[in-house]
């Protein structure tokens, strides 16, 4: 089989509006996703509204329509669903890249690509270009206390009816924390909210913020400020404020502590990556990488700081990508 000229791999937003337009150019491209269609907004709260207005989660031209002025996680899925039926586009779901090997000097000229499927299968894919696409939802910030791999631990929220009466903790003090705490809140569920910080994020939703700091002000919510969580047991989080222990009840705890990317694919592709923030080396203007035809798109570039990226404007970069793309192979070619 003949190298393809790219393979993109994650089918968020920015994958597929990288496959929208490779599609448009005529080029030869698949992508790779190991879940499912944009995975990470799957993974939402499953009652989530966006902050933003439908046609800012565009890609290909395609209308948003919803009679809400603020889409839901539902909506969402169903769009983007329709997006890659009407451009029909080559999209492997459940197929996760173990490996991506750069063109070696002198011995090949293209990427390989090293694959399995949720049934074992294993192939090898070669291309001329790669487009790593793979957002940051999959990987939560840790915080490395003793309890934290609890199976009564998780690092995403769903809703709320099977916490029903039950203790949670919920641990953060951004825009998921809050939201998090009030949806848990409203279903009769007994929640405290745990924050490092004096106050709460400045990122909060507007119409989310005066609910919550009222929520906390009256007490439906007690909040923790300015404290840190040391432990998590079976039933209990042992938190500490200026060197004062306090133990909480907990049937369940949600660490609201944010996401960053996976560089494992990066770093094997030879992209070097800044010590500190691990923003990976690229140039701004068609996010190539430092590896000659690796590309990145989306919050893959954001390293610690996924907040710097959405939707909205990462939703852009799958353009600007092949753009950059197309280019270099006319200049190979000619």
């Amino acid at each position: 089989m003949s190298p393809r000229d790219v393979i993109i791999i994650g089918a968020g937003p920015a994958g597929l509006a990288a496959a929208i337009a490779a599609k448009q150019y005529g080029l030869d491209y698949t992508v790779l996703e190991k879940g499912m269609l944009v995975n990470s907004l799957y993974h939402f709260p499953t009652h989530m509204v966006f902050f933003t207005t439908p046609e800012l989660l565009e890609i290909g031209g395609l209308p948003f329509v919803t009679p809400y002025e603020k889409p839901t996680r539902l909506e969402s899925l169903r769009y983007y669903r329709r997006v890659a039926d009407t451009y029909e586009l080559a999209v492997e779901l459940g197929e996760s890249v173990t490996a991506v090997q750069p063109p070696q000097t002198g011995r090949t000229e293209t990427f390989t690509v090293k694959t399995q499927s949720g049934d074992g299968r294993a192939r090898e894919l070669e291309s001329r270009t790669i487009v790593l696409a793979i957002g940051c939802y999959d990987h939560p910030n840790l915080l490395r206390i003793p309890g934290e791999h609890l199976p009564h631990v998780s690092h995403y929220y769903d809703q709320p009816h099977r916490y029903y009466r039950k203790h949670v903790v919920v641990v953060g003090g951004k825009n998921s924390a809050a939201e998090a705490a009030l949806d848990l809140y409203r279903a009769g569920v007994h929640v405290t909210l745990v924050h490092r910080r004096a106050e709460l994020g400045e990122s909060i939703k507007y119409w989310v913020r005066p609910d919550i700091e009222n929520r906390i002000a009256e007490g439906s919510i007690p909040a923790r400020l300015e404290t840190q969580v040391v432990e998590i047991r079976p039933k209990e989080v042992i938190v500490e404020c200026r060197g004062q222990r306090e133990t909480l009840p907990a049937d369940y705890v949600f660490l609201m502590t944010g996401y960053q990317t996976d560089s494992t694919l990066m770093s094997q592709a030879g992209v070097r990556l800044d010590p500190e923030t691990c923003v990976p080396e690229h140039n701004e203007s068609t996010f190539e990488s430092n590896v000659p035809g690796f590309y990145i798109a989306g919050t893959a570039l954001t390293g610690v700081y996924s907040g710097r990226i959405f939707i909205e404007n990462g939703r852009f970069h799958g353009q600007v990508v092949i753009d950059a793309i197309r280019e270099r192979l006319a200049t190979v070619e000619a």
